[in-house]
């Protein structure tokens, strides 16, 4: 009972399948991909609209108000009314833009974002697409990001979209580097770019109790923070939302769109921060395995989506905590902090393996993280470099 429940959604799509029998390999080849898309849209578009109220919902009970309690029970069909509203506004263009750039931009960082969806195991043999070098594929496909932001500020012929799009793309590729940095440790360990091979490698328990995630490991929790904390800047995620600065450059890269192209940006930001958050469940959190051996009859995709609703959470409670950094200060962090340390992470996941991966190279990991770590501290101590402010009252 438990292992149908599990490959219900599999079994759905075998089905389905199976009214094509008699017909060409390829065509049946290409209905299995259509009905992978279909569901990947179905799901991410749903889990993107319900997102969109609950984070106002939290972010409002965080800052003791209400948020959306108007439209529908609870507020709950404040999506459907943001969407009918964006559908309906005026999509205004400005007259000397590059118009055929300034309507690809949107659509470009969308399908970006839905095509690393493609590649995540959600579940128990459910991989949409299994490819060998997934991995390799997800940060091939996400690197185009950069060149949608780039065509959203270029075609709109406009100094405050050029001038948001110029820090994010500065931002995005300083960020980038760390993020696939610390990948390389988990890619190094088990000794594949495919991500069921990776989740496969921590499906294992010690004692029967504590999972063999790469995350309790000391290289493996310093990778997931250094790779958490690249995903909020590649998604402009508060604190490192300066692109779309509003107090500063009104919208960033989105200030001359409107309508249902601005939605898109809104949908693509939404949909990175799934995908991004997927990829960091697949390569340290276990990906779709049980914490313990014991709940091993929940479905698999139950504890995908129980591990993303985690994470998802932790993103917004940051963006309701956190004041927006400088643009110095999160270039200086990327490239004095987080490049070096995603760097140590390797040496420290090498130190793990050839010692035995065992108690003895776990406590020689920490040691090489810690001495690094305890290093860059002492080189980046900022305290030294300012003068203490003085407050001068009037009388």
């Amino acid at each position: 009972m438990s292992k149908s429940i599990d490959q219900v959604f599999l079994n759905a799509k075998q089905w389905l399948l199976s009214w094509l029998t008699g017909l060409p390999t390829w065509m049946v080849q290409v209905a299995s991909s259509l009905i992978n898309i279909f569901a990947l849209l179905a799901v991410f578009l749903t889990l993107f609209a319900l997102i969109s109220v609950l984070e106002r919902k939290i972010l409002a009970r965080m800052q003791n108000r209400y948020g959306p309690n108007r439209v529908g029970p609870f507020g709950l069909f404040q999506p459907i009314a943001d969407g009918i509203k964006m559908l309906i506004k005026e999509d205004i263009v400005p007259m000397r833009a590059d118009k055929v750039v300034h309507f690809l931009a949107p659509i470009l960082i969308a399908a970006v974002a839905i095509l690393t969806l493609g590649v995540i195991p959600y579940g128990r043999n459910m991989t949409p697409f299994t490819i060998d070098g997934g991995i390799l594929f997800f940060f091939a496909v996400g690197s185009t990001t950069e060149l949608a932001v780039f065509m959203a500020g270029w075609g709109s012929n406009n100094k405050y979209s050029m001038l948001g799009a110029m820090r994010a793309i500065a931002q995005m590729i300083s960020y980038e580097l760390p993020l696939i940095i610390s990948v390389l440790p988990v890619v190094m360990v088990v000794g594949s770019l495919a991500p069921d091979r990776i989740v496969a490698a921590q499906a294992e328990y010690t004692f029967g109790l504590v999972p063999r995630w790469f995350v309790f490991t000391p290289w493996g929790a310093a990778a997931f923070i250094l790779f958490f904390v690249s995903g909020l800047v590649e998604s402009n995620r508060t604190p490192f939302d300066v692109p779309e600065g509003e107090s500063e450059i009104v919208a960033g890269h989105m200030t001359e769109y409107s309508g249902f192209k601005y939605a898109t940006f809104f949908m693509a930001e939404y949909l990175g921060m799934f995908a991004i958050s997927g990829l960091g469940i697949t390569l340290f959190l276990g990906g779709w395995h049980a914490p313990l051996r014991a709940l091993g009859f929940v479905p698999s995709y139950v504890w995908f989506f129980a591990k993303l609703s985690v994470l998802l959470f932790v993103y917004i409670w940051i963006r309701g905590t956190l004041p927006r950094m400088r643009i110095d200060q999160i270039m200086n962090f990327a490239w004095k902090f987080m490049l070096p340390m995603a760097f140590t992470c390797i040496i420290a996941a090498a130190v793990w393996h050839y010692a035995g991966r065992g108690l003895r190279g776990w406590l020689w990991s920490l040691f090489v993280i810690a001495i690094v770590y305890t290093v860059l501290s002492m080189l980046l101590d900022t305290k030294r470099k300012f003068a203490p402010r003085v407050y001068r009252f009037a009388e």
